[in-house]
């Protein structure tokens, strides 16, 4: 019975994204003809406050973020850093953009751009989004639109693991991240989150309970190997979400090293 109440509930929840995200892609194509960039990225962004709004009212997915003074402040608009995050579910898309005091531009697949309304209006913001099949190019693509990004004081955000790993899993952390972050001399910060435990990965059946959002303290790449770099990143998220969330690692202690 329990199972069947989170099922109408998250039927619900995903009614109601269907439902708001149609007119909202809309009014943002036709506002995305008057204006650009930032002042088309926080009335965009509003319609993710709705998703978190109903996962929260609908399904009971309530959230609490930690650290939020590791992050360079509002009134700093220049500060640029690239954050790199656990990735769990599609909770951490959605709700990143609400968390944070910068406009954000992901690195995502163009897949993504097809998808109706919600990918329409994607395109229309600063994003990155990257043909994977061609590694070069999309590497070339990243790093050219990621410096520009962070000459405007646009943060880079980009999930290492480059895909969503179930709850207590660990995938295979890509140096990306590292690599983007020496070359533009920015800052890493280092993002755990244990969205999972409400909204697993590949699913929309939610369930209730309090997601943990945990932001590390800048890590610098000047003069750094990307190797080194992402090993410490991923040291940092892994040990983290164990910390946060014991009960879903049956190991208390991280892999120290990254992969590439």
């Amino acid at each position: 019975m329990i199972r069947l109440w989170w099922a109408l509930r998250s039927a619900v929840f995903v009614a109601w994204l269907v439902a708001t995200v149609v007119p909202w892609g809309l009014l943002m194509l036709l506002l995305s003809v008057f204006v650009r960039g930032t002042r088309l990225y926080w009335p965009t962004m509003m319609w993710l406050r709705m998703a978190i709004w109903g996962a929260r009212t609908l399904c009971g997915v309530r959230h609490r973020v930690h650290g939020m003074d590791n992050l360079p402040t509002a009134a700093n608009r220049r500060a640029a850093v690239l954050l790199a995050s656990k990735h769990q579910s599609t909770w951490e898309t959605f709700a990143y953009p609400t968390l944070m005091p910068h406009p954000l531009a992901y690195v995502f697949k163009r897949e993504l751009l097809y998808v109706p309304f919600f990918g329409w209006a994607m395109a229309r913001l600063d994003m990155i989004h990257i043909d994977r099949r061609k590694r070069t190019e999309a590497w070339n693509k990243v790093a050219a639109q990621g410096r520009l990004l962070f000459d405007r004081g646009i943060w880079v955000i980009m999930f290492p693991e480059g895909t969503r790993t179930a709850r207590g899993q660990q995938g295979l952390y890509k140096s990306g991240a590292a690599r983007l972050a020496i070359a533009a001399g920015v800052p890493i910060v280092p993002i755990a989150a244990t969205s999972a435990r409400c909204w697993p990965p590949r699913s929309f059946l939610l369930r209730p309970g309090v997601i943990d959002v945990s932001i590390g303290q800048p890590i610098d790449s000047v003069g750094r190997e990307e190797r080194e770099l992402m090993a410490e990143v991923q040291a940092w998220i892994e040990a983290e979400m164990r910390r946060l969330d014991p009960v879903a690692y049956p190991h208390p202690h991280a892999p120290s090293a990254a992969r590439t």
